[in-house]
């Protein structure tokens, strides 16, 4: 049996943000003084009280599949955030957590987009969304 890829994978072209990343990797790894802009890995190394947080996780069993649109404590923790921090107040139910905000553009597209709806992307824009 001969497997193809669908029209729709082939008509992938490659990540600009991955360009744009390696660029800057092999600008650094030159000796250049780069501040990446790319893939928005953070240039520092994780937090101790972040990494003490995942350990105690692991050792108290936290290693399940959660809430799909967040936990409660994190979604409390969020409300908490925009409420000190932004003045804003939000209910568990008006939060929903996801893996990444183009993973929260894409849910949000497919949830109110029907085919051949226009739709209008202000600029400046992230290079991967038109």
């Amino acid at each position: 049996m001969d497997l193809q890829l669908s029209s729709r994978v082939q008509a992938i072209k490659p990540s600009p943000t991955l360009a744009v990343t390696n660029k800057a990797a092999e600008l650094r790894a030159a000796g250049h003084d780069i501040i990446g802009l790319g893939a928005g890995e953070p240039d520092f190394d994780t937090p101790d009280h972040i990494k003490q947080a995942a350990i105690e996780a692991i050792k108290n069993g936290q290693t399940k599949y959660t809430a799909v649109d967040g936990t409660p404590a994190l979604k409390k923790a969020i409300i908490a955030k925009f409420k000190r921090d932004n003045g804003l107040e939000y209910e568990a139910n008006q939060i929903l957590v996801s893996s990444g905000g183009k993973q929260s553009f894409f849910n949000l597209a497919l949830a109110l987009l029907n085919a051949g709806d226009e739709v209008v992307i202000p600029a400046p824009y992230w290079v991967s969304y038109p």
